[in-house]
């Protein structure tokens, strides 16, 4: 079976002046209908607004740039609206069918790039957005006459309801429009900057890595995904591993540049190239993946597809090489036993994050 990993870069969905919504195609990246994942891209320039709406898949949001980022949410089954402050490295988990509407509160543009699964959504590998105002909006779907009955409206009133609003999906408000404040003992709640996060394993001069899930991060689960952060200094190396679960891994660049190899079920090199920001790698179940910095260094944030991600390492003291032993190694590589001495001394001094080599 082929797979295609090629790195895409999103394609401009809508634009207008509040900001855009740039998105993945299935068509640019069939592995995402295939493994049932989505992605999308939205960026606020300042007093930019998107309008409220609903999906049909659940997500992660986070966010790669902007300080004073607002979003609105109705959760489902909630009879209430959480109004939540955003920031650079800040996540924002995004549960199926959750009323939300997004603004950019500061000065500078807000980005903030969603990864998500699409199992139970219209169109596998697509986020659907179902606005409830604008001219898409679902409230001026439905006729007059009904609109009217249900509203308690006159024609008039219907017709002001469904159609005062004609901006589409992103508006941009002006300076004195009054919007509504961050509560800030739900952010706390809610929100969770991953950048300030202590890491659980990190290396002078190679890097970090950090995994979110719900145990640290109850609202995560509600998501049903979990989220990874690996960010490597210039030309350090993240050794390969692999998922013991069956879970598909989502990698989205956010800053920086370098190299991905992955490597599939027959041992082959499926993938060996230059990536960059802006990139989208989807890793199928079980593949082997590993990340290797240029000269800039590189930040990647990934999803999985569990709230309990598992994964194994094939480099490093805590790899499976350090488990086997030292018999099952010679007679599995075909090495003798001055050989298997070597490596395994070499892997005992390294974690799996390697700075460069002098």
């Amino acid at each position: 079976m082929a797979f295609d990993l090629t790195p895409k870069k999103a394609e401009a969905l809508f634009e207008g002046d509040g900001g855009g919504y740039y998105t993945w195609t299935t068509s640019e990246v069939p592995l995402l209908a295939q493994q049932n994942l989505g992605a999308g891209r939205l960026l606020l320039q300042p007093r930019g607004f998107a309008l409220p709406h609903y999906a049909d898949s659940s997500k992660v949001g986070y966010v790669i740039q902007g300080s004073d980022g607002v979003v609105g949410m109705v959760l489902p089954n909630s009879k209430e609206e959480v109004v939540l402050k955003l920031e650079q490295g800040d996540v924002i988990p995004v549960p199926i069918g959750a009323v939300s509407w997004w603004f950019n509160d500061g000065d500078t543009d807000l980005i903030i790039v969603f990864l998500g699964e699409t199992s139970k959504a219209l169109i596998p590998g697509k986020f659907t957005y179902f606005f409830l105002t604008g001219a898409i909006g679902l409230i001026g779907g439905f006729s007059t006459d009904f609109t009217s009955k249900v509203y308690g409206l006159d024609k008039d009133e219907a017709e002001k309801l469904t159609r005062s609003q004609t901006g589409i999906l992103i508006i941009k408000l002006d300076k004195t429009q009054p919007m509504p404040k961050p509560q800030l003992h739900n952010t706390k709640k809610l929100v969770y900057n991953i950048d300030g996060a202590p890491p659980e394993n990190a290396v002078e001069k190679a890097g970090l890595v950090k995994t979110l899930i719900e145990k640290e991060f109850s609202f995560i689960g509600d998501s049903g995904l979990s989220l990874i952060r690996v960010k490597l200094e210039p030309n350090a190396i993240k050794a390969p591993s692999y998922p013991v679960s069956a879970t598909t891994q989502l990698i989205y660049i956010a800053r920086g540049s370098g190299k991905i190899e992955i490597v599939d079920f027959n041992g082959k090199s499926v993938l060996n190239t230059e990536v960059e920001a802006g990139h989208l790698i989807v890793v199928p179940q079980f593949f082997v993946v590993a990340e290797v910095a240029g000269e800039e260094g590189l930040e990647s944030y990934s999803t999985v597809t569990t709230t309990k991600p598992l994964f194994e390492e094939l480099a490093g003291k805590t790899s499976i090489w350090s488990i086997l032993s030292s018999t099952l190694q010679e007679v599995a590589l075909n090495v003798d036993s001055d050989f298997q001495k070597l490596f395994i001394s070499k892997i005992k001094e390294s974690t799996n994050l390697f700075p460069p080599t002098t």
